[in-house]
């Protein structure tokens, strides 16, 4: 690898092309077989500004412990074509001891490529692909890829027949892998000779152990039926469209519905309607269908409907970055209501955490009747990785409902914990008014302070009182330096931790999990000891060091380690980030 710094054992592969060459296909197909051959794996999508069509690259990073977090640099880039891959020049990072695989019919590699050293081996992809009747070009990649990453030519050729769809090609394209596991013997012969061999996976893994490859999307909507979700309502928007293509037929399989809105206004009010019905709701979108959604969720909070929003947020402002990740919809989660309007807002911490994370999102607001906010993003939610298969918290949603002919019953009463039960239409003498007005304890629309002041307290107080336990963050070590993250850069940040440690350098790591309501007495437990705080995240104006600064109390002011998207974070880059500060005086 280029790091100059200490990384986990793993080897990093980047498969281009335009649209159309299967390069996705390639690279889901490489993680499924470092599945079966029993590594570990992470496959990040990266396009151009379009939405679907045009230049695409699959980012792989293999090894034998789980991977969350891309490395600084690659091991090996091999274009399908040119087309625009230029473009991935400061994604795809690439040094002399790197390895660029191209096709020299398509024209010469791009200077800004050739510029970093790599070591160049021209291969006539197209001309070997058409001695192969029926074949498809990404096999080939395939076999090439994955041979000089260490992996079986079996494992590669077994995921193949798992996930070919079209039996008349399959026998083309598996010897189209096999061909490439040919070819890839020869290009390591020139390696060889010229700067020695590419990094690839050790001998000797484990085998499968029936790991789990997810995207963050797919494990957010199976968190969703795991909490008692059994309607959703949504409007289709990148990066957050394919929560609601997994939810479709699985919500089938357990008896619930999905239904597509006309827009994300429609989507909105439809759940707070099911939940409302008494079932458990939640709806997916993006920062620009969340920005609608809020006089909606508004509503939520006032009515006290507990409904879920999965936000998987991408680059803004407006239409911004739609197929790049940001951390830059978290000032708007947290507060962006009109209103004193308290709510949840969770944060998944991994691909893998999507899944208990928004599992534990939809058991908070059945429990506590409010609107809960789960912030992802596109790094996770469309990126693949080989997980261990997670337990089952067993967090489902739990509704205080209220009994038929419940004596006095008072929808809004104002209960010592601020929860109330809640009347399911059709139940018998305890029927309501829910609507956006302000109202008295009995759900009768009122103006007057009195009732004003204690719908407020009781709505903030239900969810200042409740208990989250343990789970509102990830606390790891107890070093005096600490660092402060959330979402998608925490395993970057974690990594980077990791590297000091090796070098003695010591730092205590705090992840947060739950952003709202803060958790003053539990954060002040999590900073015993500590002398000084960083807070890094991926955005341009530090949300959360700001939202930090405004709930929390600190040792010291804290510091600051932002920057914006579309660039994911780098462990090496973290790491020197951290040790300037960390050794600052």
């Amino acid at each position: 690898m280029q790091a100059t710094t200490i990384a986990l054992t793993s080897v990093s592969i980047a498969l281009a092309g335009s649209g159309g060459s299967g390069v996705m296909t390639a690279g889901t197909v490489l993680l499924a077989a470092a599945a079966k051959a029993g590594a570990y794996g992470l496959m990040v999508r990266t396009s151009g500004p379009q939405i679907r069509g045009g230049e695409a690259a699959a980012l792989v990073r293999l090894g034998p412990q789980p991977m969350s977090s891309l490395d600084d640099g690659f091991d090996l880039l091999l274009a399908i074509d040119w087309q625009n891959v230029n473009r991935f020049a400061d994604e795809i990072v690439l040094g002399p001891r790197s390895v660029l695989i191209g096709d020299p019919d398509e024209g010469e590699a791009p200077e800004v490529f050739k510029a970093t050293g790599a070591r160049y081996v021209p291969l006539s992809l197209k001309k070997m692909a058409k001695e192969i009747p029926g074949c498809w070009i990404n096999m080939l990649a395939l076999g090439i890829s994955g041979t000089l990453a260490g992996l079986p030519v079996q494992a590669l050729q077994d995921a193949v027949r798992e996930s070919w769809k079209k039996p008349d090609t399959l026998d083309a394209n598996l010897k189209a892998v096999a061909v490439g596991a040919e070819a890839a013997a020869g290009v390591a012969e020139i390696l060889a000779k010229n700067g020695g061999p590419m990094a690839r996976l050790a001998a000797g893994l484990p085998g499968d152990k029936k790991r789990w490859l997810i995207s963050g999307n797919e494990a957010a909507g199976f968190g969703a039926v795991r909490g008692g979700v059994r309607f959703c309502a949504a409007y289709p928007i990148t990066p957050a469209t394919e929560v609601l293509e997994w939810l479709a037929p699985k919500l089938i399989e357990v008896g619930g519905t999905l239904l597509q809105a006309e827009d994300e206004l429609a989507s909105i009010n439809m759940i707070i309607g099911a939940s409302y019905g008494g079932v458990p709701s939640l709806t997916a979108t993006a920062g620009p269908g969340l920005a609608l959604m809020t006089e909606a969720i508004g509503l939520a909070v006032a009515a006290e409907v507990p409904i879920v929003v999965v936000d998987v947020m991408r680059g803004g402002p407006s239409t911004g970055i739609p197929a790049k990740s940001e951390q830059s919809d978290l000032s708007f989660a947290v507060s962006g209501l009109h209103g004193d309007a308290p709510r949840l807002v969770v944060a998944p911490t991994s691909i893998a955490d999507c899944l208990g994370a928004t599992q534990w999102a939809v058991h908070l607001a059945e429990a506590l009747q409010a609107p809960a906010i789960v912030l992802s993003d596109q790094y996770m939610g469309q990126s693949r990785a080989i997980i261990d298969r997670p337990d089952d918290s067993g967090m489902t949603a739990q509704r205080l409902k209220a009994t038929a002919n419940t004596p006095d019953y008072k929808r809004y009463r104002n209960t010592e914990s601020g929860i109330s039960p809640m009347a399911i239409p059709g139940t018998e003498g305890v029927s309501y008014t829910a609507d956006g007005l302000e109202h008295s304890e009995a759900g009768i629309p009122s103006s007057q302070s009195k009732d004003h002041v204690l719908q407020l307290d009781k709505r903030q107080r239900k969810l200042a009182l409740h208990d989250y336990g343990a789970y509102w963050a990830d606390i790891e070590g107890d070093a005096d330096a600490v660092v402060i993250t959330f979402g998608s850069a925490s395993n970057p940040v974690r990594e980077a931790i990791a590297r000091a440690q090796t070098m003695g350098v010591g730092l205590r790591l705090i992840v947060l999990r739950l952003l709202a309501p803060a958790q003053p007495q539990q954060m002040a437990v999590a900073l015993k000891g500590a002398r000084r705080v960083i807070v890094v995240e991926q955005n341009h104006g530090a949300q959360l060091y700001r939202y930090l600064r405004a709930w929390y109390d600190f040792p010291a002011p804290p510091a600051s380690y932002h920057r914006p998207g579309p660039l994911p974070l780098r462990p090496g880059e973290l790491l020197t980030a951290l040790l300037e500060w960390r050794n600052a005086k």
